[in-house]
Parts: structure tokens; C-alpha cells; sequence
């Protein structure tokens, strides 16, 4: 990571200089990217992720989007809003990088555009549908870890709309998350939109912690503020993915961003136990609990590191075991240790975006040139390596990260990017595990414009309805396309002059005024 405050990029040309030059707040950014929120609002009632029967439009007057030309309008108007969005996050970033904008503009900017999608459809997944089927059996007696929602009796519109590969597949979430999902379908029972606009409001109070946190992030790691809130909280990724979808790994960060906060502020036994807590909503959060230990250790008075190493450690182990078997018995009732065997059912999810199983296609492509086998084996090989790497490159930036502090909490950070990378499955928002805590960190202008890249990239390559179109190659070129000219406008506005080629002509081909003589 590097500075941001290096100097703009001059660029030639009267437009391009005006397209550089925002108003003191800028008002028309975020009432573009309002109005795309908007109409991602509305065109998800045809092409989001709609319910098999949907009291609003099943069979009223407007059923008609759900279907045929109408539903193919729906994913215009979709992929338009999509598009206003990510140009109103790009110019905002580079009101950012010129250093024209505070954080309020960027603030009042991700509020905004989220507020339409507080009542919208799930964008880009249905997993939002899993939450309740899986509290749904938890509030009628039955155990998630051990079945799908497909065992439930009741709440049929809860079950029929759970995604066939999870009806019957036992929960992979923590169970604090899973009580919180019964409390939820504990109020809106069988009514999904009620459901789904609860979950939203549910998981703000993850956001609100981790607005709460960025600040005092960026202060202790020298990042940017702007920087980091453009980057964690107005990204297409939070607003359109963690927001929009919803996801629960929302809560999750709010806890870890403000155990790791804790950490920094030499406070670890809030530390160790608010990352546990994230830890039981969703696992992946465990990850960051090493390096808390470190971090401990580091502040340690003592001649000895290993002392203080093994301080840290059994004090840290002696405050994790409480809180994760009170957390699991007050969620469960009991202490069901199912859950960890939970944690496998994502990996039944397998596409090219999870690097390791990418690879294991592309060979079983090669061989399969001349002889006729079967997947499955290569992409077993190819993730069993990969998980071999994982292990190998986590414990290295672990070893790294002994000496505590700034560098322990970037460590623990890219191991999360790498756990996203590297275990099966890879899912977009899986990212923002690491990029949040990164974001408070000082960035170079080049590295931000890959960050675009790659937000727009994994939040395309599924299908507004929550199916994966990774191998709809046509569209993936397009999406490939979009993504490096999202990038490239982060540093220079028009970066292949369309904007400038559609407006010259009617500069240039103006009929003359009528002579006076």
C-alpha cells in the first residue's frame, strides 16, 4: 500500500477538465447513483430474485414483468441501474483520489443508494431465502445443522422458495446468526417480503458498526478516510451484494472490524470476544483469532516473546471456549457441535471463480480432449492443493504478523482474502471479508483502480436471479470488458473518448447563423 495523495493526472481538453471539476457536494453523483438504485429496485420485482408466488405481482396487473419481453425489460432496466451506480461510485472516486470530497459526500452517498434496495427483491442471490428457511426450523424445533428446510411442515412459501441445493443441505452459518433468523421468521412467519426487508434492517445494525470503526481504523492504520469509506461502504459489493442481497457476512464484519479496532486500542479481551461473537454468526471470522493473539502477546510487558506469546494465547483460548459454548447453548438450547459439519455444504457450489476449482476444470478440459473421465477428481486434486497453500501461506503471514500491531492486522486481512480465493466455494461477496479492513490502509491510485475492476467483475458474474453465469462466455466477455472500462475511468475520465466522440458532431455540425446582410 502506498499513498493516495499523489497529484491528479492532468488530462487535456476543456471536457475532460470539466468532468474532473465536481460541485462543492456533489449532488448529481449521488442522485445518479439514486436513481440507479432505484431502478435496480424496481426491475428486481421481474428479474431479481422473485418468489414462486409473489402476492404483489403473481397475478395482478403488472404480473407481466416477470415474464417474456416484460422480464427481459426488467433486466434492461436492471443492467442500466447497475450501470448508473457503478458510474456515480467511479466519479465519486475520483472526486476522492483529487482530494475534493470529505467523507459526508461519501457517507450520504452509500445511505442513498441503499435506501431503495432496503424494500427490493434479493439482488444477485437467494440465499436471504436460506436465513429463513434455516430459522424457520430452529423456531419450530427442528435442527438445522442436521437437515434442509425441506423438513418443515409449516411456512410453505418459506420452504418452496429456499434454492433446490439448499432444501435439503444442513446450514453452514453460526448459530447466533440462525437465532437471530428465528427471531426474525418468529415475526414475519410466512410473509417472504416482510422477511427479507427485516433481514435488511437487521443487518444495518452490521453496517452501523462498521461506520462506527472505520474512522478509528483509518486513524490507527494511515489510511484515508474518504479512501476507506469509498471503498468499504460505497462499493457496488456492499451496497448491490452485502446490502442488496442480503448477507449476513454484513454482521459478521461489523463485530471483526470492531475487535480488531480493539485490539489496536490494547483492549483484547473485547477484542477476542467480539471476533468469537462474529465467529458465531459467520465462521470465517475465526481466521482473524491468531493474530489477535499475536497482537496481545506484542503488548505484553516482559523480557521474554514466548512468555508472552503463551500468555496471550491460554488467556485468549480461556476467553474464546466461554463465549463460543454459552453463544452456541443460548442459540441452540444445547451445545450442537452440528454446525461444523455444516461448514462443508458450500463447497457442493463449483465454478471457476474459486481459483483451485478453475484450474481443475481447465485440466479435465485438457484430458478430456482424448480421454473420456470424469471432473470431480481434478477439481478434488486441484482444491486439496489448494487448501495445502492455504494452509502453508496463512501460517507464514501468521509467523509474520508476531510482532503485533499495524502489520498483524494487514496480515490477518489478506489471509481472509486468501481463504476467500482459495476455499471452496468463492462466492463475491466473500471479498469484502478482507477488502474492509484493508480499506483503512494507505492506496496507491493503480491498486484502487484494480479494486474497480474486480468489484464490478464479481458482482456481474451471477445473474440478477442469484444463478452463477460463469459459463456463459458471450456475457463474461462483455462483463470482462465493463470491468477494465469501469477501471480505467477511475483514472482518467473517458478513458476511450465515447462520451467526447458523441458529443463533437454537434459541436462541430452546427447549422450557421443566417447572415445580417
Amino acid at each position: 500500500m502506498a499513498t493516495t495523495t499523489d497529484a491528479a493526472q492532468p488530462t487535456a481538453g476543456t471536457l475532460d477538465r470539466r468532468f474532473l471539476t465536481p460541485s462543492r457536494f456533489p449532488y448529481r453523483t449521488i442522485a445518479m447513483g439514486t436513481v440507479g438504485s432505484t431502478l435496480l429496485m424496481l426491475a428486481a420485482l421481474g428479474a431479481g430474485g422473485i418468489l414462486i408466488r409473489d402476492p404483489v405481482l403473481g397475478h395482478g396487473p403488472l404480473s407481466w414483468i416477470r415474464y417474456g419481453h416484460g422480464r427481459a425489460l426488467a433486466n434492461a432496466l436492471l443492467y442500466t441501474g447497475f450501470a448508473l451506480v457503478v458510474w456515480a461510485w467511479v466519479r465519486l472516486g475520483r472526486y476522492v483520489l483529487a482530494g475534493r470530497i470529505g467523507s459526508k459526500p461519501i457517507l450520504v452517498a452509500a445511505l442513498c443508494w441503499m435506501a431503495p434496495l432496503l424494500v427490493s427483491p434479493p439482488l444477485f442471490t437467494r440465499d436471504v431465502f436460506s436465513y429463513l428457511g434455516q430459522g424457520a426450523q430452529l423456531l419450530y424445533g427442528l435442527d438445522p445443522y442436521a437437515n434442509g428446510p425441506a423438513e418443515l411442515g409449516v411456512l410453505p412459501n418459506v420452504v418452496q422458495n429456499v434454492h433446490p441445493l439448499w432444501q435439503t443441505t444442513p446450514a453452514p452459518y453460526g448459530p447466533l446468526f440462525l437465532l437471530i433468523s428465528k427471531g426474525i421468521v418468529a415475526i414475519t412467519q410466512d410473509d417472504m417480503i416482510a422477511g427479507v426487508i427485516l433481514t435488511r434492517v437487521v443487518l444495518l445494525v452490521g453496517l452501523g458498526m462498521t461506520l462506527w470503526a472505520l474512522p478509528r481504523l483509518v486513524s490507527r492504520l494511515g489510511g484515508k478516510l474518504p479512501v476507506a469509506l469509498w471503498l468499504a461502504v460505497a462499493s457496488p459489493m456492499m451496497v448491490i451484494h452485502l446490502f442488496g442481497g442480503p448477507h449476513n457476512d454484513l454482521m459478521m464484519l461489523g463485530f471483526l472490524t470492531i475487535g480488531v479496532l480493539a485490539a489496536l486500542e490494547r483492549r483484547h479481551v473485547v477484542a477476542v470476544v467480539l471476533v468469537t461473537v462474529g465467529m458465531l454468526i459467520k465462521p470465517t471470522a475465526a481466521v482473524a483469532l491468531p493474530f489477535l493473539v499475536w497482537m496481545w502477546a506484542a503488548d505484553l510487558k516482559g523480557p521474554s516473546k514466548t512468555k508472552n506469546f503463551f500468555k496471550a494465547g491460554s488467556a485468549a483460548v480461556g476467553l474464546f471456549l466461554p463465549v463460543f459454548v454459552a453463544g452456541t447453548w443460548i442459540s441452540l438450547g444445547s451445545l450442537n457441535l452440528g454446525w461444523w459439519s455444516g461448514l462443508s455444504a458450500p463447497q457442493l457450489i463449483a465454478n471457476w471463480l474459486n481459483f483451485p476449482t478453475g484450474i481443475g476444470e481447465a485440466v479435465y478440459n485438457l484430458v478430456h480432449l482424448i480421454a473420456n473421465v470424469q471432473p470431480s477428481p481434478f477439481v478434488t486434486v486441484a482444491r486439496a492443493l489448494a487448501m495445502l497453500g492455504l494452509a502453508a501461506f496463512g501460517i507464514r503471514q501468521w509467523w509474520l504478523a508476531r510482532d503485533g500491531g499495524k502489520p498483524a492486522v494487514y496480515r490477518a486481512a489478506i489471509t481472509l482474502l486468501a481463504v476467500a480465493v482459495l476455499m471452496p466455494p468463492t462466492l463475491p461477496w466473500y471479498l469484502t471479508w478482507g477488502f474492509v479492513l484493508i480499506s483503512a490502509y494507505r492506496w496507491k491510485r493503480r491498486n484502487l483502480s484494480a479494486v474497480v475492476a474486480v468489484s464490478v467483475f464479481v458482482t456481474l458474474v451471477y445473474y440478477p436471479t442469484g444463478e452463477q453465469a460463469l459459463y456463459d462466455w458471450w456475457f463474461i466477455a462483455v462483463v470482462v470488458l465493463v470491468s477494465l472500462y469501469s477501471a480505467a475511468s477511475l483514472l482518467r475520465p473517458d478513458p476511450l473518448g465515447l462520451i467526447a466522440a458523441w458529443r463533437k458532431p454537434k459541436e462541430q455540425f452546427l447549422p450557421e447563423e443566417p447572415s445580417t446582410n
